[in-house]
């Protein structure tokens, strides 16, 4: 067996923190064992490696993806509200300020 790793980094981030670590894993690790190599688990334990979401440079990938050299691995966090939804409320409320007029 060779000793040869490939290098990594594994980004993830909070509203108040962010964490980027360069790793070196063995070849043909996957996102999950980068993440569990990465000991971040630890540090955060709301990851969850069977329900999160992850990605290679912004494009979403499974936690059983094969890892190559120089990638970026992102662990995502969910998202506290949903964006089509915020956009349909603040349309309506535009929509109710245009009719109404407002006082002035």
């Amino acid at each position: 067996m060779s000793d040869r790793k490939i290098k990594i980094e594994l980004v993830y981030a909070l509203p108040q923190e962010q964490s980027l670590l360069s790793l070196e894993v063995p070849p043909a690790s996957t996102i999950a064992d980068a993440i569990v190599l990465s000991g971040l688990l630890e540090k955060y334990p709301e990851i969850d490696l069977e329900k999160g979401k992850f990605g290679l440079f912004g494009k979403l990938s499974k936690s059983d993806m094969v890892l190559r050299e120089k990638d970026r691995v992102e662990i995502y966090r969910p998202l506290l509200a949903d964006p089509k939804e915020v956009r349909r409320k603040r349309a309506e409320e535009g929509k109710v300020m245009k009719k109404g007029g407002g006082d002035l």
